[in-house]
């Protein structure tokens, strides 16, 4: 019973392999590989085909300025010793020449038997200008002056000298405002001392609007004295009665005075 199953498996493989399609020979890569076909590259490769042409071997024997090798012929003047070498100083010149027209900022080499060029002459700054002093040149004043000439300008010098005496300070000129230099030398006190009383409501508040309408503090004490002050403030521009309205100050006038 179990030679039946083997029979009928090798029996479907058989056949399933007859029916399975036959793939030709491609040689491998795909190339043509045969003898024929590796003949003929070898002889394109060695020239008989007439692909090729094989390189000629290089000559060990030197060039001379006669020799044909089919470029052009070494110049003269680039040979040592040759007859024409005494020109090379010119060409060279005129190659430094050249260089330097096509590009003036760079510096040229210097070229073998070029002829070195002189520089170029340092222009001279003129010391004859009348505007410059030359007082500290000890050459040029030693030329210039001697000693009875130095004597000479000292005596003009003397001659000429004026002194200016001191004058009377100019007078004050007459004015109806009061003066607060004059007060503040006149008193001692500090600000902040009481000396003057005075009454009323808010009067910090009310000096603070008051005080706000001069341009200084040295107008408000101006108008202060002039309205009854410092014993009346009619404008309320001293609240704490120290004889000095809207944080006007003495002290700098007391100092000046005293310096």
């Amino acid at each position: 019973m179990r030679v039946f199953p083997i029979v009928l498996t090798i029996a479907v493989t058989g056949f399933l392999g007859a029916c399975a399609p036959q793939i030709p020979d491609s040689g491998g890569t795909g190339f043509d590989n045969s003898e024929d076909a590796q003949r003929a590259r070898d002889l394109e490769l060695t020239g008989a085909g007439g692909g090729f042409v094989p390189p000629v071997a290089i000559s060990d024997e030197p060039l001379s300025a006669t020799t044909n090798t089919g470029f052009e012929p070494v110049p003269p003047y680039a040979t040592p010793g040759s007859s024409s070498s005494a020109n090379s100083a010119d060409i060279a010149a005129e190659t430094a020449a050249a260089l330097q027209a096509t590009s003036p900022n760079a510096s040229a080499a210097p070229v073998a038997g070029a002829t070195a060029q002189p520089p170029a002459a340092t222009p001279q700054i003129g010391l004859d200008n009348p505007g410059i002093s030359d007082e500290n040149d000890f050459s040029a004043v030693s030329a210039e002056r001697t000693i009875q000439s130095d004597a000479a300008r000292t005596q003009a010098l003397r001659e000429n000298y004026q002194v200016i005496e001191p004058t009377a300070l100019p007078s004050r000129s007459a004015s109806a405002d009061p003066n607060i230099v004059n007060y503040a030398l006149q008193t001692s006190h500090p600000r902040g001392t009481r000396l003057y009383s005075r009454s009323g409501i808010n009067l910090a508040a009310r000096a603070q609007r008051a005080c706000a309408g001069f341009a200084s503090p040295d107008q408000a004490q101006i108008e202060f004295l002039a309205s009854g002050g410092p014993e009346r403030d009619r404008r309320g521009l001293d609240p704490d009665g120290d004889g000095y309205a809207c944080a006007w100050n003495p002290a700098p006038f007391r100092a000046a005075v005293q310096n």
